[in-house]
């Protein structure tokens, strides 16, 4: 499969299942995989999820603008780098975002999460 085409895959993937049923993100990260959340650092998939479904907020959409992906090494790992706008219920503007990914093959055939960096992008 062409990595651009993965890459978009994935994007839908994460993004759906984080607008409705965040909870669902966790096997997309493993023991050794750390999301970086606005400079602050968590480890593990049940440490990332927790951060995850403890947001201020339980309904969002996220709006994706780009995609950009790259090979990474020659085990078949990628970076996936994304920008878009995360609406919130209530909220008349749309935050601006960008998230980077670090994503690892599995033996099955799929990847895995082990890098996630999300920042607001403020103007």
């Amino acid at each position: 499969m062409d990595p651009d085409d993965v890459a978009t895959a994935f994007v839908k993937h994460y993004y759906s299942t984080f607008d409705s049923n965040r909870v669902g993100l966790s096997n997309l990260y493993q023991e050794g995989s750390m999301l970086t959340f606005e400079g602050e650092k968590h480890q593990g998939s049940q440490n990332i999820v927790n951060k995850l479904t403890g947001l201020p907020f339980q309904q969002c959409k996220h709006n994706i603008s780009t995609v950009d992906s790259q090979p990474s090494g020659p085990g078949g790992a990628m970076l996936v780098f994304v920008s878009g706008n995360l609406q919130l219920p209530g909220e008349q503007h749309p935050l601006k975002f960008s998230q980077m990914f670090h994503l690892m093959p599995t033996p099955q055939g799929s990847y895995y999460v082990l890098n996630d960096i999300f920042r607001l992008n403020y103007a």
